[in-house]
């Protein structure tokens, strides 16, 4: 009887724990994935967006490849999956729909600009954007084919200033990197990202930076899993609160 009785109890305490791991394996299949293809720039702020879409929106884990626009633009003509494209500008955004890799339509969110920065001390002692040709100055700047790129060689244009990079990067983080560490005299960055830098670099500001300035174009995907939940994301990045967000990185309104 006793061991009737423990059996039994034995019984019931695996019965009980098979219904808690059933239980928690219905829950897990609640959770979704929302992956974010974004231009490097947006690092900093979509990691915040994200944290925040995901607390407003239990069972939603939000996933970023950041890495340069025109990168990201090739690897979703290329059939790479993903639910929404951010791009730094709008011919890669372009390049994308013209592939009708798009479901939603492209909505500007925000805006940006260069900046110089130089290391702390600024041993170069640049204090223009002429300074960055000068022969002796080395200066890293993002190749012509990423949105950083070709905002660099519009304001070459409107300054008239041509540069000799020692480098070409591509993307707008490696250009900021290789300053930090001391491998060049000055790099063009977009102002988030000396703002994100901190005290590591020092910024030389330049008037023609603001003639010409960047528009972060957002859409949801054609190859999306999840299109009403890549739509909720796109509003809330254009929403006030990821307004909100974006402004205390240091982007424009669009």
């Amino acid at each position: 009887m006793n061991r009737a009785r423990r059996g039994g109890g034995s019984a019931a305490v695996l019965t009980v724990l098979l219904s808690l791991l059933t239980g928690c394996g219905a829950g897990g299949g609640d959770q979704r994935t929302l992956t974010v293809l974004a231009a490097a720039s947006l690092t900093e702020s979509f990691r915040d967006i994200g944290d925040e879409f995901s607390r407003n929106n239990p069972g939603v884990d939000v996933r970023f490849n950041f890495q340069g626009s025109s990168l990201l633009a090739e690897q979703i003509r290329q059939g790479s999956g993903g639910d929404v494209f951010a791009s730094a500008n709008e011919e890669m955004m372009t390049k994308v729909r013209r592939a009708d890799a798009l479901a939603g339509q492209p909505r500007t969110f925000a805006t940006n600009r260069l900046t110089v920065v130089v290391p702390p001390g600024n041993p170069a002692g640049v204090e223009s954007f002429a300074d960055l040709a000068d022969p002796d100055t080395s200066v890293v700047v993002c190749a012509p084919r990423v949105p950083c790129g070709s905002a660099t060689e519009r304001v070459e244009s409107a300054s008239g200033v041509e540069l000799r990079p020692v480098s070409e990067e591509n993307d707008v983080k490696d250009v900021l990197h290789k300053v930090v560490a001391g491998e060049a005299d000055a790099g063009l960055v977009y102002v988030t990202d000396a703002e994100s830098a901190g005290d590591e670099v020092e910024v030389v500001d330049f008037p023609a930076a603001d003639e010409v300035a960047n528009e972060y174009p957002i859409a949801e995907l054609a190859a999306s899993g999840h299109p009403e939940l890549a739509e909720r994301f796109v509003e809330f990045v254009r929403g006030e609160r990821g307004r909100e967000i974006l402004d205390e990185y240091g982007f424009g309104a669009p």
